[in-house]
């Protein structure tokens, strides 16, 4: 039974279904747990449903499953994620290959179709009791969840962007990107910069950076003032998957989301 919950929703954009050459059954937990899993795609009855490719709120799309020693308690557990829109939660069971999924909570929010009626077949069959199978082409893994009934879920393991080479978005028309060759370019929103900027232990020391000297309206100047002060000598930096959250000091920060 799915149990609803009034809150917030997500946002990563999806991808369709992936082909797989050959599965191979997990042996533990230790296989799936605590990754990060794109959903792709929902097979019910023969139909496959694929998450949308051009929804917006798909943005941070993502399952984890951390294993609950105490799963009894009706709490929403602290497995799930989000496949869009709703926010979901359950306890997870991992013995072997075989995964159970019980105490499912999810938010409240109207979802659009067609990702609407994604989330709404995803949760419908994610509940119960499933076979894993994990596959692996490209370096990338593929997980799948089957049912006694044979209705499926098919995940891609999401991985983090790259710090260097990727455009971290600072916000309206602003951004930056690092080079392997210890370089930064971007824009403050009107004027764009280049510099030097080394990657190191967890920080970034930014140099002196070269700017265009445009003239922008006054919010605008007064943002890039802020972002060039964020982005000046050593600073500390913490990725987590598509977002990138760079710090001065306590209260001086910008947080990046990978375009």
């Amino acid at each position: 039974m799915v149990t609803t919950l009034l809150a917030a929703c997500g946002t990563e954009s999806g991808a369709g279904s992936d082909s797989i050459d050959s599965s191979d059954s997990i042996k533990s937990a230790a296989d799936i747990a605590g990754i990060d899993w794109l959903p792709q795609k929902v097979t019910v009855d023969g139909k496959e449903y694929v998450l949308p490719k051009d929804a917006e709120t798909v943005q941070d799309a993502r399952i984890v499953f951390k294993p609950d020693a105490d799963a009894s308690r009706e709490d929403g557990g602290e497995s799930g994620g989000s496949v869009g829109c709703n926010s979901i939660g359950a306890d997870a069971e991992i013995d072997g290959d075989t995964v159970r999924i019980t105490d499912l909570v999810q938010t409240l929010i109207g979802c659009p179709d067609p990702l609407g009626e994604f989330e709404t077949r995803f949760t419908s069959v994610f509940e119960g009791t499933h076979k894993a199978r994990v596959s692996e082409r490209d370096g990338t893994r593929t997980l799948t969840l089957i049912r006694a009934d044979g209705d499926s879920i098919t995940f891609r393991e999401r991985t983090a962007p790259p710090l260097k080479g990727t455009r971290w978005s600072l916000g309206k028309n602003a951004y930056l990107t690092l080079t392997k060759n210890d370089t930064v370019t971007g824009s403050l929103g009107c004027n764009t910069f280049h510099g030097r900027a080394t990657v190191k232990d967890g920080t970034i020391e930014f140099g002196r950076l070269a700017t265009t000297r445009m003239m922008c309206a006054g919010p605008v100047m007064k943002t890039e003032r802020e972002l060039a002060g964020i982005l000046s000598g050593k600073v500390s930096y913490q990725q987590e998957h598509k977002t990138l959250e760079i710090t001065k000091a306590p209260g001086r920060s910008v947080t990046a989301r990978a375009e």
